[in-house]
């Protein structure tokens, strides 16, 4: 190994790539370039393993840069110098193994695989092509934000089953007895002015539960 070789590999494992420098085809230098990891990130990362999510990270950036960025922050799967199509394929892949995939990215390489996977999630800080291929967009592009649009979901998800609950009871309840189903019994037939107020406190029903997701969602964490 060359001796300029040594110090690039040392800068590459904290986690910077590297580029040499020369003048008339001799060596004359090197650059070390790394992105600054969001301080919030490694806090998003624990909470989406908290969820049951195993994330994979793969990166333009040489290998061995790539692993020391994903061991620091405790990424389950890392796959360096990957090109904007072996995104797409990885993800495709992934799908073929029977997996939900949801991808996040920034870039316009990023954009096939946000387009290939079942939720692209782009950053608001990103390029537009990005923005354009995936179906979420985290304004801020804060990681945890992920977090919070799973909370979101499952509580929207939640939501909907209680409001067919809501619909379905105010019917099964209003309709044998307004075609007379206690009448032979009970001598009891449903008025048509409480009929329509049933109907009107099913849609109030569904209508103010619904309302309960513009409250903050707490985080799954």
């Amino acid at each position: 190994m060359e001796p300029a070789m040594v110090p690039a590999e040392a800068l590459r494992l904290e986690g910077a790539s590297t580029m040499f420098l020369s003048v008339d085809g001799h060596l004359a230098g090197m650059v070390a370039v790394a992105d600054q990891v969001k301080a919030t990130t490694t806090e998003a990362i624990k909470s989406l393993h908290a969820a049951g999510l195993r994330i994979v990270m793969a990166t333009g950036d040489g290998k061995t840069t790539a692993d020391a960025v994903a061991r620091g922050l405790g990424i389950d799967e890392v796959y360096g110098e990957v090109r904007p199509q072996d995104k797409a394929a990885l993800v495709a892949r992934l799908k073929s193994e029977g997996r939900r995939v949801a991808m996040a990215g920034d870039g316009i390489n990023d954009a096939p695989a946000l387009a290939a996977a079942d939720v692209g999630i782009a950053m608001g800080t990103g390029t537009d092509v990005a923005m354009s291929s995936a179906q979420v967009t985290l304004v801020k592009g804060d990681l945890r934000g992920i977090v919070r649009a799973i909370g979101i979901s499952q509580a929207t998800v939640a939501n909907m089953k209680q409001n067919l609950v809501f619909a379905f009871a105010y019917n099964a309840i209003g309709v044998p007895i307004a075609a007379g189903a206690l009448y032979p019994t009970f001598g009891l037939l449903l008025s048509p002015m409480i009929a329509a107020l049933a109907m009107s406190l099913s849609s109030v029903s569904v209508v103010v539960n619904a309302l309960r997701l513009r409250t903050p969602q707490p985080r799954v964490d």
